[in-house]
């Protein structure tokens, strides 16, 4: 058994590293430039890459590698090894403070929205102070920014610190009008709870839907699904229980604060949470979570399945992105305190949220657009596509009586009582926990529960962010010119709740009264990818991250482009297997399972029994067949066709008429299913491979 304190943080470079093996100046200029974004010394940054190569090369690494994520969602590495040839044909094994800072990789070969072609393949790496260098498999990996040679992003990082600046910027301003001069820096963190499920890798193996798209695309529904609640918290099965062992070894090595984990509500689904951290070194945590999870899950004879929807019919995957902020002197903006009635900060800041959410409902739906979590939303406890805020009891109360101009209520019954005296009482939570709303306050911070299983957490992050520094740009430019402060402070709040009240919804965000009520509020419900995109090239959006140096429009409209883009081409590869799969597969089985029950008709027919049962079930299967022939054909015929579109309107043409004929298909494929003996049926069942692993 690993001894967690010892291993927490070993294969990673930091700050207590850093002491330890940099001068003292050096460090210090090293600080400087994280705090302040002073350029780096030469001389600084040479003896910092020694001590990297050094401190790695201890470890076991041979190689190092600038580390980014790109706009595919996942990230990318090109590997150097440390060796350098000397004249008398050894070795010296070296890495530079240039090597260091600046790495180059094609700018052409990953999605660009049209900012790189072919022809213009420089891109630059660059490398990312703020977050710290760690060792994966003997490789030292450097978290790095990516641009292309013109100076556009071309990665999820780079915006996202530029919102952290954005934020910082405004919310110093808001703190200075509470007085707090001393506050130097506002944080903005993040703790991603991620869902996944576990399969078994043999099981995985058969199913070529899993293995392309990550979901499949045929399966009919199994006796037993999560109807009885008896997997949510149950007892961790052994095998599933030595991954996470593996994998929480695995986490803390490289720094992740895993914290939680559980069985989730579908079977075979699970969950792991970290503490929360400050929003950039949250994203990279993250994304390295992700990878880790897919590669011990391999060890164990597994695969981990992180598609938002892998399975109809049971709960599918998010990623609940918990958003706070605070200052570096320790404040939680959005923590209410004993009377959060009277907490200034705290409704002011509540009022900013409000107010960034109300104003950008599109763009923070666009954030979490995916093809995968469209078939999430809106089912299963996934939070509807409409955009709201779920405040609680108490929180609501208090916002109605701003809206209303009334005395701010009492606070309500603060202990619950169980009625046994072997029970102690306890201290209740300021809101109950809505799982249908889409973004909850949860007692000191906010849960946007939209964020899908798969997706990099970078675009929710950097949306909430540029919106809620906008929101404190206002108030500030509203209120440091004010005669009275208390006086200006309550006015705003007030009109802002009054404006914004539409946003706070807290009942059943699955109830179909919710749906016309959002409309009549004039609330968006942009149900898929194709309908909320178009809400990131929106002139005021644009405007938005314009203005707080966030984005700028062509690093915008090629966000836009990558994002239709990937949805045709997930579209277009899942249309090509299910294709496969019906009639390279299920129609050959189909037709073998026919053939056996034309045989023991007529052999039961020959000896003088009724084979009405097998006739019946033949006439049944046939009439299936043909239909899924047909359907096949339509769905080919559809793909083909999507050819003749481009850029958006190919989009369009995929969720239109594409996603419609392979749902026609996936109906006849998944009754053929109901009705082929298993022994013939090509693929693991539902059943097979959500209890697959014991």
């Amino acid at each position: 058994m690993s001894n967690t304190k010892e291993i927490f943080g070993s294969l990673v470079f930091n700050d207590e590293v850093m002491r330890s093996r940099l001068p003292k100046n050096t460090y210090e200029e090293l600080q400087e430039t994280i705090e302040t974004s002073r350029e780096l010394s030469k001389e600084a940054a040479n003896i910092i890459a020694a001590a990297m190569k050094t401190w790695a090369i201890e470890k076991g690494a041979t190689h190092f590698a600038h580390w980014f994520q790109p706009l595919t969602g996942v990230t990318a590495e090109k590997h150097d090894a440390f060796i350098n040839p000397e004249p008398d044909g050894s070795i010296s094994m070296e890495f530079t403070g240039k090597e260091l800072i600046k790495g180059e990789s094609d700018g052409s070969s990953f999605p660009s929205g049209g900012i790189r072609a072919t022809f213009e393949a420089r891109g630059y790496t660059n490398w990312d102070p703020t977050s710290y260098a760690f060792i994966k498999e003997k490789t030292l990996c450097i978290p790095t920014a990516f641009c292309a040679y013109t100076g556009e992003a071309l990665d999820e990082k780079t915006p996202l610190l530029r919102s952290m600046d954005a934020i910082n910027k405004q919310g110093l301003r808001i703190m200075k009008l509470f007085g707090m001069d001393n506050v130097k820096k506002m944080i903005t963190s993040v703790g991603p709870e991620q869902e996944y499920f576990l399969i078994d890798q043999e099981a995985y193996d058969k199913r070529p839907d899993l293995v392309y798209c990550g979901r499949t695309l045929f399966g009919a529904k199994p006796p037993k699904r999560q109807e009885l609640d008896d997997h949510y918290y149950g007892a961790i099965k052994p095998r599933v229980k030595a991954f996470m062992e593996d994998l929480n070894d695995e986490l803390w090595k490289v720094g992740i604060l895993s914290k939680t984990e559980h069985n989730e509500v579908a079977p075979a689904q699970h969950e792991m949470a970290p503490v929360y951290t400050e929003i950039n070194v949250a994203l990279d945590h993250n994304q390295l979570t992700m990878e880790l999870l897919q590669k011990v899950a391999k060890r164990h004879g597994m695969v981990c399945l992180l598609h938002e929807k892998p399975f109809a019919g049971v709960n599918g995957s998010g990623k609940h992105t918990n958003w706070s902020i605070s200052t570096d002197t320790g404040i939680n903006l959005l923590n209410p305190g004993k009377n959060p009635a009277g907490n200034k900060l705290f409704l002011l800041a509540l009022a900013a949220f409000v107010q960034a959410v109300d104003d950008y409902q599109g763009l923070i739906r666009a954030a979490v657009a995916t093809a995968g979590n469209d078939h999430r939303l809106g089912g299963n406890e996934a939070p509807p596509a409409i955009v709201s805020i779920y405040l609680g009891d108490d929180l609501s109360a208090i916002v109605n009586s701003i809206v209303k101009g009334k005395a701010m209520p009492e606070q309500m019954n603060s202990r619950m009582e169980l009625g046994a005296n072997a029970l102690p009482s306890f201290k209740m939570d300021t809101t109950d926990r809505n799982r249908t709303s889409p973004i909850a306050f949860t007692g000191n911070k906010f849960e946007v529960r939209m964020t899908g299983s798969a997706q990099s957490i970078a675009d929710i992050c950097y949306v909430i962010n540029t919106a809620v520094a906008d929101s404190f740009m206002q108030f500030a430019d509203r209120l440091e010119g004010a005669e009275n402060f208390d006086v200006a402070l309550e006015e705003l709040v007030r009109e802002v709740m009054v404006k914004h009240q539409r946003i706070l919804f807290d009942g059943d965000g699955y109830a179909q009264e919710w749906v016309a009520e959002a409309e009549s509020r004039g609330l968006k419900n942009l149900v898929s990818t194709v309908d909320a995109a178009k809400y990131i090239i929106n002139k005021g959006n644009i405007e938005l991250f314009k203005r707080h140096g966030v984005m700028n429009e062509t690093e915008i409209r090629a966000r836009y482009e990558v994002k239709l883009e990937e949805y045709a081409k997930l579209t277009n590869i899942e249309a090509l297997t299910m294709l496969d799969m019906a009639r390279k597969f299920i129609a050959p089985a189909v037709s073998q399972y026919s053939n056996k029950l034309a045989q023991t008709a007529l052999a039961k027919k020959e000896l003088g029994i009724d084979p009405k049962a097998e006739v019946d079930v033949l006439t049944r299967i046939s009439y299936l067949a043909a239909t899924l022939n047909e359907k096949a054909a339509s769905l080919s015929e559809a793909v083909i066709q999507a050819d003749d579109f481009e850029g958006p309107d190919q989009a369009q043409y995929f969720h239109d008429e594409v996603m419609k004929r392979m749902i026609e298909v996936r109906l006849v494929g998944d009754e053929l299913e109901t009705i082929t003996a298993k022994n013939f049926w090509p693929f693991p069942s539902y059943g097979d491979l959500l209890y697959s692993v014991k």
